[in-house]
């Protein structure tokens, strides 16, 4: 048994830290809601009342955070993370941020002597419940050792993208390469609709061709063909069309940065901050289908 500190409770939090639990580890759990830290210890987590009470004993800290600004801040200011842990502490942050935040706390927690990983993950809140995440790991090699067999108590697949950082290049380019896809598949669905051809018929055609992808036959994002998309259940997320913006926004930051060209990456980007403006960015990702139909 591995005490863990886990700090964020969200919706993918929750879930994650449940499943460390439900695996036999000792669980210190906080959040900024104390109804998520409620429901924490309702699943056999400890409450953590603040970071530092959480962190203070644990092996292994686990963060799922927002964004980078709320990394850089819980693992560095006094209140936090690295000031309060014990020594030989093994750092995990799975919270999708931009590269720059990731390797910034990253190395902030070995020059104190840590070993620390990024390990944002993929597969959405059902995944989080089942335990069945892929995570994608950068840090050193050792660090990644010691932190695969508490990854596996949240996931299936583990995967070491190499350095410190790469983790987050992983996720966010591999989420880009998803929203493009998403938006591809609906415009395909929609034309093949408008020409009269219905969305099953299209689907037993192009799920079997050249044109088949993940957002065709795991995630329809035309109703029918796929009984468990959320196409099927009103578009109710999911992976939230926001999430997808946010994750969008930070593919085209590090482009930017990299001055690598991802002309349908920033079309991507714009088509999902359409959805924000409209206030529907609480609808599922794939939901972007009522865009294209102007049903949005």
């Amino acid at each position: 048994m591995t005490k863990i500190g886990f700090i964020g409770l969200g919706n993918m939090g929750g879930p994650m830290a449940a499943n460390l639990v439900k695996a036999g580890h000792d669980v210190t759990a906080t959040d900024l809601s104390i109804g998520a830290v409620d429901r924490a210890v309702e699943a056999g987590c400890q409450r953590g009342e603040t970071v530092a009470a959480a962190v203070k004993d644990a092996d292994v800290v686990v963060t799922m955070l927002p964004a980078g600004a709320h990394v850089r801040s819980v693992y560095t200011e006094d209140y936090g993370v690295i000031a309060n842990a014990k020594e030989g502490a093994l750092f995990i942050d799975s919270s999708t941020v931009d590269v720059d935040s990731a390797r910034a706390v990253i190395t902030a927690a070995t020059d104190k002597g840590f070993a620390m990983v990024d390990a944002p993950v993929s597969g959405g809140v059902a995944a989080a419940t089942a335990g069945s995440l892929t995570f994608m790991v950068g840090g050193e090699k050792q660090s990644f050792e010691a932190a695969r067999p508490i990854l596996e108590a949240m996931g299936k697949n583990i995967f070491h993208a190499g350095d410190a950082g790469n983790g987050q290049v992983a996720k966010i380019a591999n989420n880009m390469l998803l929203g493009i896809t998403m938006i591809g598949t609906c415009e395909a669905f929609n034309l093949a609709e408008k020409l009269g051809l219905d969305a099953q018929t299209f689907f037993d055609i192009s799920s079997t061709a050249s044109g088949q992808s993940w957002s065709m036959t795991s995630y329809c994002p035309a109703a029918g063909p796929v009984p468990t998309a959320p196409s099927n259940n009103d578009y109710k997320p999911g992976f939230a069309a926001a999430m997808m913006l946010k994750d969008m926004r930070l593919a085209q930051e590090a482009a930017h940065q990299a001055k690598a060209a991802t002309p349908l990456g920033a079309q991507a980007e714009a088509l999902f901050a359409l959805m924000e403006s409209a206030g529907k960015d609480d609808l599922d990702f794939s939901g972007v289908m009522k865009l294209i139909r102007g049903t949005l």
